[in-house]
């Protein structure tokens, strides 16, 4: 099977990646979407998606914006995304992604933060959130929505997107962006409603994703399903830029909801994850396998195994079994009707964002769903090493990518260099020199060891909790937060590699009922949490009876609690507050 790809190297900025696609499949299908006044999935060719570009260009050359101010996307994966970000790119104009999802005063604060002028928003459910805060949406000059919204929510600056197309005119903005220049400042995650802005030039994109495809190969008829937001930066230079240098087509799905629906409607062959969409179908089916029986669940059991060993002799890292000859009978039994959820010409899964738990990752490589497990950050563009299909191990995540140099401290911190590290974090030049050294090296903030040049990460640096969605928090802040409140005496965040937050708490006096003491304390919280993200939000808590001393171990001399070892204690109790999920 042949490639397609375009080097980078001959080109000054992304919108010349997008064109010289144009330029090489004019008539092949570019992208796939869901046109809902329909009622079905349409798609769309390179050089049309560049007659529209040229036209939301022109709009947009009409606001008389200066080359380098900032514009906004805050809509769900799709045509318009993609669209937006090019036209403003042809007016040399730095695109600032949001989450759909996020709070008002996050984004408000954000398009403070960047000086944002414009921006495009997904209709009036987006307005309606926003409209709360826009007293403090001074810098903006026109918010471009998808759909009307309704007449009380009027604004001067707002103009329906069908509107403001018909304000392009044959005068067409003249691109001028140099590969260093900036191209985008996407914000990173934070707990106190003060994210940072990492700023990230056209050549750091395009060397990324040029590293993606000499370490896993995607061919022009690889078709992606695009689910995971744009505004993250895995999905925005894997599911979006990959596809554009290797000639791929993408469909972007309905919902989450509707995604298994979608999974089976587009049939892709290639797709970028989370931990969490595995980890959801692996309850699912071994709910189901459970409900069978003793005997079925010890068959079903004793064939991941078996399949699992097959795995690893592919990967010559395991010897040939005579168990081996039973795989075709429980590829009839299990195996192939767990995959066709996935659709009929899937190769590969890329998971990233979280750390994937062996046990499910072995689930899906055992049964035919192959998934590689990669590394990144944001500040590298983002992702810094992969697995290779090849030689795939899932406790590991993988090798570094072509040109990206690392290397371990003393402390064991991974350290990175290499073309897509950031220019820095906009507008804070102390953070930028408290993650990048003056030797050019990014510190990452994990700690790592070193495997035949495999990187396995071992823990962090600095305690922070990444949810199963990727979502990075530093439970310290939402600890000493909720420590004002006069009912509790000492708390513990959880949440690592869980799809939510949750809390251990030991209260100030004892509860006469475990129930309503933890409903109260859950309303006390939510109350002092209010300014936190959504992501951020405790969802349950758990109370313990037993007080937290040095005496018994859970308290620290200076009187802090020692999670890992309340988390032991406890571990029952954890697990009732995620039961079912």
């Amino acid at each position: 099977m042949k490639t397609d790809f375009i080097h980078p190297d001959s080109l000054n900025n992304l919108h010349e990646l997008f064109h010289e696609r144009v330029n090489k499949s004019p008539d092949v299908t570019a992208y796939q979407y869901y046109k809902c006044d329909e009622s079905s999935w349409k798609s769309i060719t390179w050089s049309t998606c560049a007659q529209r570009i040229q036209r939301w260009a022109s709009a947009l050359n009409s606001l008389n914006l200066n080359s380098g101010d900032r514009v906004a996307i805050l809509v769900r994966n799709s045509l318009d995304w993609v669209f937006f970000e090019q036209a403003s790119f042809a007016c040399n104009l730095v695109v600032v992604p949001l989450y759909t999802d996020d709070r008002a005063e996050n984004i408000a604060y954000i398009l403070a933060d960047a000086d944002v002028k414009c921006i495009l928003i997904d209709g009036a459910q987006h307005w309606k959130r926003l409209f709360k805060v826009r007293d403090r949406l001074t810098s903006l000059s026109c918010i471009i929505t998808t759909t009307q919204p309704p007449a009380d929510l009027s604004d001067e600056r707002l103009i329906l997107l069908d509107d403001w197309l018909l304000q392009a005119t044959d005068k067409t903005p003249e691109p001028n962006q140099e590969r260093n220049d900036l191209a985008s400042i996407v914000y990173t995650s934070g707990t106190t409603g003060k994210p940072k802005g990492v700023m990230l030039s056209h050549d750091n994109i395009m060397q990324n994703a040029w590293s993606g495809v000499n370490s896993i190969a995607i061919f022009p008829d690889d078709h992606f399903l695009s689910f995971l937001p744009m505004s993250h930066m895995l999905e925005r230079t894997v599911g979006y830029y990959i596809p554009i240098i290797s000639g791929a087509s993408v469909s972007f799905s309905r919902s989450i909801a509707e995604l298994a629906e979608d999974m089976m409607t587009q049939n892709p062959s290639v797709l970028i994850c989370v931990p969490r969409i595995f980890e959801r179908v692996h309850i699912k089916v071994m709910e189901a396998i459970n409900k069978k029986g003793q005997f079925l669940k010890s068959l079903f059991n004793f064939s991941i195994e078996c399949a699992w060993n097959k795995f690893l002799y592919t990967q010559q890292r395991g010897p040939w079994k005579p168990a081996f000859m039973l795989l075709p009978l429980f590829e009839r039994l299990f195996f192939r009707k767990i995959r066709s959820k996935f659709g009929s010409r899937y190769r590969f899964a890329i998971s990233g964002g979280a750390p994937l738990e062996f046990h499910v990752a072995k689930f899906f490589i055992a049964i035919g769903i192959n998934i590689t497990q990669g590394y990144g950050l944001t500040e590298f563009s983002p992702v810094i090493s992969v697995n290779r299909i090849n030689n795939n191990d899932p406790k590991s995540v993988g090798e570094a990518l072509p040109g990206v140099e690392i290397s371990v401290s003393r402390n064991d911190e991974l350290r990175v260099k290499g073309k897509s590290l950031m220019l820095g974090y906009w507008n804070n030049e102390e953070a930028t020199h408290e993650v990048i050294d003056k030797e050019g090296w990014l510190h990452t903030g994990d700690k790592v060891k070193i495997v035949d040049d495999k990187i396995y990460v071992t823990g962090r640096i600095k305690d922070i909790i990444v949810l199963s969605n990727g979502e990075k928090i530093p439970p310290s802040e939402i600890e000493q937060t909720i420590m004002q409140d006069g009912l509790i005496e000492s708390i513990v965040v959880i949440g690592e590699r869980r799809p939510y937050l949750s809390a251990l708490i030991c209260p100030s006096h004892k509860p006469a009922n475990d129930e309503d003491i933890s409903a109260e304390l859950l309303g006390h919280i939510h109350e002092l949490m209010k300014e936190f993200p959504g992501y951020a939000k405790i969802h349950r808590v758990a109370i313990c009876e037993e007080p937290w001393t040095i005496e018994n171990g859970l308290l620290t001399p200076t009187m802090k609690p020692r999670r890992k070892f309340i988390m032991e204690r406890y571990a029952d109790l954890i697990e009732e507050m995620y039961d079912g999920h």
